[in-house]
Order: structure tokens, then C-alpha cells, then sequence
């Protein structure tokens, strides 16, 4: 099993490449089980949890053409990756493939909407909190579908001449299930309307890749989606929108370590709750032509509390990375989280390089340190891997990061960017 070693102490200067969003690309590659016609994603990352959602449409009679190589072009690398589904030769999505990934179970909306019927086993993915699919079921169940749980799977069943539009308000924001409802509700008869919907981007970017598809949707990014349904979809060409948690990932790396990088292929306006707290953390950030660049002057890091919320509020998912850059801090600062119960088990990883954090609930307490040691530690899930390595930039000597096949789940050639700004970041194979 791999690890990840880093020896810390380096700043870091250059430029790093923003891969494709990977929340962005997986909704969109489930959009392709909607048509029978080829659709194109351009800027697809190449990620484990892609590479297993590519098994996945495969099973469900999904064809995939890869482009023959990456190419580099300006320091990035991307993929264009053609999905064609002619025919979808079966509706069940298996235990073994959907436990590994909990957004594979997403697949129960096109399945249904096209096919009229589904078996989908219940989902897999990060320890981080028990994320119920209440919410999925009871909009499937809006748009008229019949569902049944079965020996851990979901049953679906839509009505005579399919799914039916409807007017569904969510009792708690959820990006995967305002994912799933509406793709479902594209192929619906009549118009659905779905309240207190998600507005993160990558809402936006389905949104967006659906229309050119063909659907009729306004208000994306807004908490109110608006769905008109047609009778079929058609192929289209789409990019995947930057990546905006590796953007604020590495935003945190350099306020930890210090120095100067500029990332490229990003924009600035998808995290700027983040961005800001970094500010005030110490960081300079400022916008560029292709992205943003990132500063630290070697000034102490000031404390600073955060709640994480859903879009436009600060990210879950760079919750863990904050909470590594706030144990340099120059006082207390405090961390509370709001989306998942369990995503603090970093915390006891990050006490093993000397960090001291305490916890209340759904709040920890952070006292900066003056130093960190580098020591051995264990990733739990995809972001808690990933605040290790940040911090490991940081801490006196080694830091050696086991389980790293969270890390690959989510981001891309992670060693090779660091190291080209002058970390010392390696992959170690036992």
C-alpha cells in the first residue's frame, strides 16, 4: 500500500495546475445514461473515483472513449472523454461497484427517468457521517416513482408513461440528491420545481451541460430550480468547471507553508467565502488572466473561526485543511462543523504532529502551536488525507501519510505539483 512522505520546512513557489472539478465531473458523467446520442466532457480529472464511475456507466451499457494520451498544454493536464449509452443493457447497479463510491448511487435518477425502472444498491464512500438517501428517495418519490428497499437495494419503478413533474421543497440542502432530482426530472412529464435546491457550481455546471443537452432549466444557483421536461435529450460537448476544493487546498498549502504560487486554470469567484477567511488568515490572494495567485510573506498566521456551511458559505470539503492551517495559528481559533457529524476525525492525526485541538460537539478548539514535528499518520477520508500533507509542510522533519487511496479519490498528481514548487513530497510503494 502506497504512502506519501513529506519533509517539511520548504516554501513553496511557482505555479500549479487546477485540474478538473471532480464533484463537477461525476454528476456529468451519470448525464450520459439520459441519451442515446455521444456526450463530450473536456477537462475530466484523472481521479480513482472517475476511474471507478467509468466501470460503473460501463456496466450500465455506457461506451467510453478516452483521447489516446494527455496532452500538455501551458502546464495542464486534461482529458476529453466520449460517453455513448445507445442502449442501457441493465438497470441494476450492483453492490460491488456502488458501495465503493457513494456517487454512483446517483445513477438511480437517469436509470429511472429513461428506463422506468431500477434496482441500485445502497451507496458506499467516506466514513464522514451517516448521509442518509432519504432525501433522493422522497424526490424520486415526488416525481411519481414507486421505491422499495430490498435487501440493500432500491427498487424503483416509475409511473405508466414515466416520471411526473411535481413541486418538491427539500427539508435540508443536498447537492447529490438537487443532483439527482433533477436529471430525473428532465425526461419528466411537465414541470417540476424544486425548492430549497443546492447552488453550489457544480449544480450550475449540470445545469448547464443538461441545457446544451437539450433540457429546459432556469434558476441554477438559486434555491429554486425550475425543470420543464421534453421527450429526449440529445448529445453535447461540455468542460468541467476548475475544481474550486483543490483551489482552496492549495490556497491553504501556501498560507501554511509561505512563499508565492500562482493556479492556473481556476477562477476566483467559486470560493470566495474561502478565499476570504484566507485573507484574513494572513494570505494575499489576488485574481490573475488564468486564475489566482497566492502569497505568504512569512508573517505569523492569525486565528480565525469559521462554520461551515453549503454554497455560498465555507466548504465542508476544506473544512480539515483550514483546521491544519489554524494550528500555526498565532491564538485560538475555532472550527465548527454543520453539514456532516463525523468529520473530525483528522484531529486526532493532526495531536500526533503536535497540534492541540479539543472538541464540543460539532466544534473544535485550536490553539496554535509555535511548531509542528513531523510524525507518522493515517488518513481516515479524502479531505482529512490532504490536511495531513498540509500540514506536513509545515512540521519539522518527516511526515509519513498512510491510506493515501483517499488522497487519490480527489486529487490529482498531488506529489508532482508540490514538488514542482519545491516541497519535498514523494510517493513511497511498500
Amino acid at each position: 500500500m502506497d504512502r506519501i512522505r513529506i519533509v517539511g520546512g520548504n516554501e513553496l513557489h511557482g505555479i500549479i495546475p487546477i485540474s478538473g472539478a471532480k464533484n463537477a465531473a461525476l454528476p456529468l458523467m451519470i448525464a450520459s445514461l439520459l441519451t442515446s446520442d455521444t456526450l463530450t466532457l473536456e477537462n475530466v480529472p484523472h481521479l480513482a473515483d472517475v476511474e471507478q464511475l467509468l466501470r460503473i456507466l460501463g456496466n450500465h451499457g455506457v461506451d467510453v472513449s478516452v483521447n489516446g494520451r494527455r496532452e500538455r498544454q501551458e502546464d495542464s493536464y486534461s482529458r476529453t472523454i466520449h460517453f455513448t449509452c445507445r442502449t442501457i443493457v441493465d438497470t441494476t447497479a450492483p453492490y460491488e461497484l456502488v458501495s465503493k463510491m457513494r456517487a454512483s448511487f446517483w445513477v438511480i435518477g437517469p436509470l429511472l427517468a429513461r428506463e422506468g425502472h431500477c434496482r441500485v444498491s445502497l451507496p458506499g464512500g467516506c466514513a464522514i457521517g451517516t448521509r442518509p438517501v432519504d432525501l433522493f428517495l422522497d424526490g424520486l418519490t415526488a416525481l411519481g416513482a414507486n421505491l422499495e428497499i430490498d435487501s440493500g437495494y432500491i427498487n424503483a419503478t416509475a409511473p405508466k408513461g414515466g416520471l411526473i413533474g411535481a413541486k418538491y421543497t427539500f427539508p435540508k440542502v443536498s447537492v447529490g440528491a438537487t443532483h439527482v432530482m433533477m436529471m430525473a426530472a428532465t425526461l419528466a412529464r411537465g414541470t417540476t420545481v424544486i425548492g430549497n435546491a443546492a447552488r453550489e457550481p457544480e449544480v450550475v455546471d449540470l445545469a448547464n451541460c443538461l441545457i446544451a443537452m437539450g433540457a429546459k432549466i432556469t434558476g441554477a444557483g438559486t434555491s429554486t430550480i425550475t425543470i420543464e421536461g421534453v421527450t429526449t435529450l440529445s448529445g453535447a460537448r461540455h468542460r468541467v468547471l476548475p475544481d474550486r476544493i483543490e483551489t482552496g487546498t492549495y490556497a491553504m498549502a501556501v498560507a501554511m507553508a509561505g512563499g508565492d504560487v500562482v493556479l492556473e486554470n481556476t477562477d476566483v469567484t467559486l470560493l470566495d467565502t474561502a478565499l476570504e477567511t484566507l485573507r484574513r488568515a494572513g494570505a494575499e490572494i489576488s485574481a490573475t488572466n488564468n486564475g489566482m495567485r497566492v502569497r505568504r510573506n512569512g508573517a505569523g498566521i492569525r486565528p480565525v473561526d469559521i462554520v461551515t456551511d453549503p454554497f455560498p458559505g465555507f466548504p465542508t470539503d476544506l473544512q480539515a485543511q483550514f483546521m491544519a492551517l489554524m494550528t500555526r495559528s498565532t491564538g485560538v481559533s475555532h472550527v465548527t462543523e454543520t453539514i456532516f457529524e463525523n468529520r473530525f476525525m483528522h484531529v486526532q492525526e493532526l495531536a500526533r504532529l503536535g497540534a492541540k485541538i479539543s472538541l464540543s460537539g460539532q466544534t473544535a478548539k485550536i490553539e496554535g502551536v509555535p511548531r509542528l514535528k513531523g510524525a507518522p499518520v493515517m488518513a481516515t477520508d479524502l479531505r482529512a488525507s490532504v490536511s495531513l500533507v498540509i500540514a506536513g509542510l509545515a512540521a519539522e522533519g518527516e511526515t509519513m501519510v498512510s491510506r493515501v487511496y483517499h488522497l487519490d479519490r480527489g486529487f490529482e498528481r498531488l506529489e508532482e505539483k508540490l514538488t514542482r514548487c519545491g516541497a519535498i513530497v514523494e510517493r513511497v510503494s511498500e
